[in-house]
C-alpha cells in the first residue's frame, strides 16, 4: 500500500512561470529600473507568486535574468535548473528565440508549429503580457526579442520524451497554470495526448501504448514501429484511451507486464500499484482455478495457472480496450514477463 506523506506536499512553478519571472526582471534591467532581487508575476488563474532572481547580466541593447526552477515536491527533471530570459530591443512585437538548452519543434501535431522554439502557447502569452504591461508603465516600445535558455537543458531533455515528440536540441518551456502540483498525473497524461497528436499529424496508422520500458522494447521490435508511434502510456491506460476515443488512429497495440495487464483485464484504468490492485478472488472465479484466490502476486498466479492465465489476460484486456474505442479501431495486446518474454498475444494480424 502506498503511504501518504505526513505533511502536505509543496507545489512548485513551471518552466513557463520561471521564464516569465526572468523576463520581467530582465526588462527591469533593460528599461532602467536596475537589477531587482525579486519579481512578482500574475499567473493565468490570477495568482501572484514572487520569484527570487538568481542571475543578472546586460550589454548594449540587451539584458538577461535567471530564475532557479523550484518544482516543489514534484520529481521534475528541471528542478534546480536555471531558466534564463534574455531580452533585446527588436521590431515587430514580441519575438521568441530558443537559446542554449531549449529545443526546437521539428514535427507537426504540437501546439507550436515546426521550426519554432519549443515554448508553449501559455508561457508565450504570459511573457507577451509582461512585456506589454511593463512597456506601458515605463513608456517603452513593446518590440522585444525574448531568448529563453536553460544551461544544461540538452542533457536534461534526454530524460524526457521530447525527442519522440519531435522536439530537438533541448527542453520545452511548459505550463498551462504556472503551477507544478506534486506527483500529479496531468503532465504525464498531457504528454500522452501530445504523442497521439504527433502520430496523427504524421499519418501513422499504428501506435502502441505500453506499461514500461521492457514491454515497449518488445512491442516496438515485434512491429518495427518508429519512436513517434510509441505512446508513453505507463500506468495511465485510461488517459490514453479516453483521448484516443476522441482522436482515433486505425490501429493500437497495448503491451505490458502480466501484473499490470491483469488489472487492465479486470477493468482498471489507472494501473499504478498504489491506485489499483489485482483481484485474485475474481481471477480465481474467472478461470475456475480456486487456488488463485490465495495468491499474493501476479507472477505467483502465473506459476500456478500458466498459459491459461496469460491467454485470458491478453483476450480480456483487448476486450476492455476495444470497449473504450470507436468501432473500427483495430486492437491487439501483448503480455510479457519481467524478462521480456511474450507470454500471450490477442488480436494480432
Amino acid at each position: 500500500m502506498t503511504r501518504k506523506p505526513d505533511t502536505p506536499l509543496r507545489r512548485g512553478w513551471t518552466t513557463g512561470a520561471c521564464a516569465t519571472a526572468a523576463t520581467r526582471a530582465a526588462l527591469s534591467l533593460l528599461w532602467g529600473e536596475g537589477a531587482v532581487p525579486r519579481v512578482c508575476i500574475t499567473l493565468p488563474r490570477g495568482e501572484t507568486p514572487e520569484f527570487a532572481i538568481a542571475h543578472h547580466a546586460s550589454g548594449e541593447g540587451w539584458a538577461e535574468a535567471g530564475v532557479i526552477k523550484d518544482a516543489g515536491d514534484d520529481p521534475d527533471v528541471t528542478h534546480g535548473a536555471m531558466i534564463i530570459a534574455r531580452v533585446a530591443r527588436s521590431e515587430g512585437g514580441v519575438v521568441f528565440r530558443a537559446g542554449e538548452g531549449v529545443g526546437r519543434v521539428t514535427m507537426p501535431g504540437l501546439p507550436i508549429p515546426p521550426g519554432e522554439p519549443a515554448i508553449n502557447p501559455v508561457p508565450r502569452q504570459m511573457m507577451r503580457e509582461t512585456v506589454e504591461d511593463m512597456a506601458e508603465r515605463l513608456s517603452e516600445s513593446p518590440d522585444i526579442e525574448i531568448t529563453v535558455s536553460v544551461p544544461g537543458g540538452a542533457a536534461l531533455a534526454q530524460k524526457t520524451w521530447n525527442s519522440r515528440l519531435g522536439i530537438k536540441g533541448g527542453l520545452s518551456i511548459l505550463g498551462t497554470t504556472g503551477i507544478v502540483r506534486p506527483f500529479s498525473c496531468a503532465a504525464w497524461i498531457a504528454s500522452i495526448h501530445r504523442g497521439i497528436d504527433v502520430a496523427r499529424e504524421a499519418g501513422l496508422d499504428h501506435v502502441a501504448g505500453c506499461t514500461g520500458a521492457t514491454s515497449e522494447q518488445v512491442v516496438q521490435s515485434l512491429y518495427d514501429l518508429p519512436d513517434h508511434a510509441m505512446l508513453d502510456m505507463g500506468d495511465f491506460a485510461g488517459g490514453m484511451l479516453k483521448y484516443l476515443a476522441r482522436h482515433p488512429l486505425p490501429r493500437l497495440t497495448v503491451g505490458g507486464g502480466i501484473g499490470k495487464m491483469i488489472k487492465l483485464a479486470q477493468g482498471a484504468r489507472d494501473l499504478h500499484s498504489g491506485r489499483s490492485q489485482v483481484d485474485f478472488a475474481g481471477l480465481a472465479e474467472a478461470l475456475a482455478i480456486p487456488d488463485l484466490k490465495y495468491m499474493n502476486t501476479a507472477l505467483q498466479a502465473y506459476d500456478v495457472a500458466g498459459e491459461v492465465l496469460a491467454e485470458w489476460v491478453a483476450q480480456e484486456s483487448r476486450l476492455k480496450v476495444l470497449s473504450m474505442l470507436p468501432e473500427g479501431v483495430a486492437v491487439d495486446t501483448v503480455v510479457i514477463d519481467r524478462a521480456g518474454v511474450v507470454l500471450a498475444r490477442a488480436g494480432a494480424a
